[in-house]
């Protein structure tokens, strides 16, 4: 039996390879954001992941100290320890910064803790080059990312840092970089201000308490303890904020990453109703180019149905073609982009089943021209 489809395409094949090509750059770029997504839900757990406390005190009444900001006395390490039920505790301090570099700074988050501490923030499997800090003062840790390497200074507010170690795939719950220094020599970047500033607050007679605070103190469970009736004496005696690990976690899924998921899902929605309506186009225009072609079938007696077949094989072709443009697309594109781009086969799965369906809909367009046409449009016209 005479494939209508298959002489169709033949017959056409550089436009419909091309036309398939260009459906398939905005089927990957939808891949593309469906990866940044991933990417985003990865790179909010690294540091968490990283840590592996089983607890995070923060202020009172915070979401901290990603979500919103938390100041906390870096003495409630020692009320921690003595608690029943912790192993361990140790302060950290987390800060937005923009470290020195040409062309031009390199926006970073700097993660401030005790080099001698027992809970270090930190996976060994990260570093790539060099060692962890081993000093209280003016050493510090980057990741690859920031372009800096073994021996670089780094000037930052009124000291020089050296850079001793380089660690990969290290990055704070929004993608930026992390850098990590002594808890020391963080809380001076963070709460210590200008020789001026400090004259100025001491004529007001203010105290500089600000240079014992940090953002949060994490602890580690005993084990045979329960972590969530742990953290409700705290909350209780305490006065404190107390999150569990999963709780951290969902803080920082639902309130960082929540509403960019929501822009991304639109963003992904768009192009593909874009996607099915380029499709559709395609397929109705190629539709009119032979009308007088499926007017004279007609005539001979070839039944729609045939004619129909035709037309929603193409399409189909058409919509499969251009998800395996889009896939390799994707591939060769995705590791471009600034921030992790995480492509999974799942995802890459469901789009060909959405492909799929649009694909159908959009060969309804042609179907309607096809039921329509009239054979006598063959004769003459």
């Amino acid at each position: 039996m005479i494939n209508l489809a298959q002489k169709d395409v033949k017959y056409t094949l550089g436009k419909f390879l091309v036309t398939a090509m260009g459906v398939g750059m905005l089927l990957g770029i939808v891949l593309i954001m469906i990866g940044v997504y991933r990417g985003m839900m990865v790179d909010a757990e690294v540091l968490l992941d990283d840590i592996k406390a089983d607890l995070w005190v923060v202020q009172e009444d915070t979401l901290g100290p990603f979500a919103e900001a938390s100041r906390i006395h870096e003495d409630f390490r020692d009320t921690l320890r003595v608690i029943d039920g912790i192993q361990a505790a140790e302060a950290l301090t987390f800060q937005n910064i923009q470290l020195p570099k040409k062309p031009k700074p390199v926006r970073a988050v700097v993660v401030g803790y005790d080099p001698f501490g027992s809970i270090l923030p930190i996976n060994q499997k990260r570093m790539v080059a060099g060692h962890w800090l081993n000093k209280d003062h003016y050493q510090i840790v980057v990741t690859d990312k920031t372009g800096f390497t073994l021996g670089d200074r780094i000037h930052l507010v009124r000291n020089d840092y050296t850079v001793v170690g380089v660690t990969h795939g290290t990055v704070s719950s929004g993608g930026d970089p992390l850098v990590y220094v002594s808890l020391k020599d963080a809380q001076d970047l963070q709460f210590s201000y200008t020789n001026n500033r400090i004259r100025s607050d001491r004529a007001r007679g203010f105290r500089d308490t600000d240079a014992f605070m940090v953002n949060t103190i994490v602890g580690k469970i005993k084990p045979g303890y329960d972590v969530n009736a742990v953290a409700k004496e705290i909350r209780r005696f305490k006065h404190k904020s107390v999150y569990t690990a999963e709780e951290q976690k969902t803080i920082l899924t639902k309130n960082l990453v929540e509403r960019a998921s929501k822009q991304i899902g639109m963003f992904t929605a768009i192009l593909i109703a874009v996607s099915t309506i380029i499709i559709a186009l395609i397929i109705y225009t190629m539709t009119l180019e032979k009308m007088k072609e499926i007017s004279i079938m007609k005539l001979i007696g070839i039944p729609n149905s045939m004619i129909i077949k035709m037309i929603a094989q193409e399409t189909l072709l058409l919509g499969f073609l251009a998800f395996v443009f889009g896939n390799i697309f994707s591939h060769l594109i995705y590791s471009k982009f600034p921030k992790r781009v995480v492509l999974l086969l799942p995802d890459a799965w469901i789009l060909f089943i959405i492909v799929i369906i649009a694909s159908i809909l959009a060969s309804l367009v042609g179907i309607r021209k096809v039921i329509k046409a009239d054979p006598a449009a063959a004769i003459g016209g």
